[in-house]
């Protein structure tokens, strides 16, 4: 393994989410504490054998960003290692061959990064390597911001109160890696695995720029909803694999719109109660919410995939999921409450839809953004608030530019009629959970 690697690293730092060299924590870290700094990627493969669509845009993102970091690397007389396979037996392998003091990295909050860390910590432990991760993804973690008897916050607006007072300049500080490449391990340029090699091909699509554009945040707070304009960052791809850094973005955020803030505060909000919480990721917030009596119609729910659903703004959204992987938050809403509320349909399907499709896919955002249309979730929506679509497009879309650009034949007698009636569905999942949680 990798044996043109001369000098020796005394350390290595593991990249995951947080796929960048400038303001990174863990790595700043891991640059000041040694002088030869070896980074390594490990595409897992426990990850990628679950997604079922092989020209997953995610992993080319992945890849990608990879091949531009190592041009970065190599101009510097570095490299990375990037692997294809199982962590365990990849870091196994590594601490035997290079025998370093440390393997630094960043936190991850899902459950199952947290199990793999902590197999990791076994292995590097028994071999007598540090394992030291730090805070990088969010600005408040784990239990940073708490109540007054050191319990965690189950509802938004208390917990974003606490935040904002709670921050102070340092949270917002970059780190400068970049006065510590000095530190990196001399290495030759080392080969990524191609897409190909490990099943996947690429789709071509261009991605969202990573730069947030102040002229869009300046006016978000007037044109995040409205699903025609381009009212949003479009930067949920970035912060999922952390191509920019999320202190860097705050900084932003708070000289140029404080709603964009709370977006960003909300995103800490929902980090913290899946690493609270993780039985969030298989069953409700509120476990009351799981006796409710769902129809789960695999016909209607094919339906509402593929946005054949007869309500235009629900089929637009859906379709523009499926052709581009991104979908307009508004409509995320929209769409999520139809398939909960009108269908009946658990939140669990149509949640694992999005993990399927969406390019910024965040377990914590996702969760949290379901249980909140179904009612289940941590200050969710009450039960008996059902969207009307008819509404939602009068008031959001008004001019028809965002469903005539993705249901072009809405208006045909061709277009598929609504499956199901919005007065007949709204009555029927208001008395369904009622009876539920009664």
């Amino acid at each position: 393994m990798n044996e043109l690697i001369s000098q020796k690293p005394d350390a290595f730092f593991w990249f995951r989410r947080d796929l960048r060299l400038h303001d990174n924590a863990g790595l700043f870290q891991a640059l000041k504490n040694h002088k030869n700094v070896l980074p390594v990627f490990v595409f897992d493969t426990h990850i990628l054998n679950k997604l079922e669509d092989k020209r997953d845009r995610r992993v080319e993102f992945l890849h990608l960003q990879l091949q531009e970091m190592q041009r970065q690397l190599t101009d510097m007389g570095s490299s990375m290692l990037v692997f294809y396979g199982e962590p365990e037996a990849i870091w196994a392998e590594l601490v035997e061959q290079f025998s370093p003091q440390a393997v630094y990295a960043n936190h991850d909050y899902e459950p199952y990064a947290k199990e793999r860390d902590t197999k990791i910590a076994q292995v590097l432990e028994r071999s007598g390597v540090a394992f030291r991760t730090f805070k990088d993804h969010v600005i408040m973690e784990k239990e940073e911001v708490t109540k007054d008897d050191g319990g965690t916050y189950s509802v938004y607006t208390p917990y974003s109160r606490r935040w904002r007072a709670k921050a102070s300049d340092a949270h917002f500080e970059s780190y400068d890696t970049e006065s510590l490449f000095g530190h990196w391990c001399p290495a030759p340029a080392q080969e990524i695995p191609s897409l190909e090699q490990m099943g996947f091909s690429a789709v071509g699509l261009d991605f969202p720029a990573t730069e947030a554009n102040m002229s869009i945040l300046k006016r978000y707070a007037e044109q995040r909803n409205f699903p025609s304009v381009r009212g949003t960052s479009r930067l949920g791809v970035h912060l999922r694999f952390g191509t920019i850094s999320i202190r860097e973005l705050a900084r932003t955020a708070k000289a140029a719109s404080d709603t964009f803030l709370n977006e960003l505060i909300w995103r800490d909000f929902y980090a913290m109660i899946l690493w609270n919480h993780p039985h969030v990721v298989n069953g409700s917030f509120r476990p009351k919410y799981d006796h409710i009596e769902w129809r789960n119609n695999e016909t209607e729910f094919e339906a509402w995939c593929k946005g054949k659903t007869g309500y235009p703004i629900v089929d637009a959204g859906m379709r523009e999921l499926n052709g581009t992987g991104f979908m307009h938050n508004r409509v995320r809403m929209i769409t999520a409450s139809f398939l909960v509320k009108h269908l009946l349909i658990d939140w669990r399907w149509g949640e694992a839809y999005f993990a399927k499709k969406l390019l910024d896919f965040d377990l914590a955002s996702n969760n949290g953004g379901w249980q909140w249309a179904s009612g289940s979730g941590c200050d969710a929506a009450p039960y008996f608030r059902v969207f009307n679509p008819a509404a939602q497009t009068k008031k959001f879309d008004p001019e028809l530019r965002y469903v005539r650009r993705w249901v072009p034949e809405f208006q045909e007698l061709t277009y598929t009629k609504p499956i199901v009636d919005h007065k007949f569905g709204r009555q029927r999942a208001i008395d369904t959970y009622k009876a539920s949680l009664s």
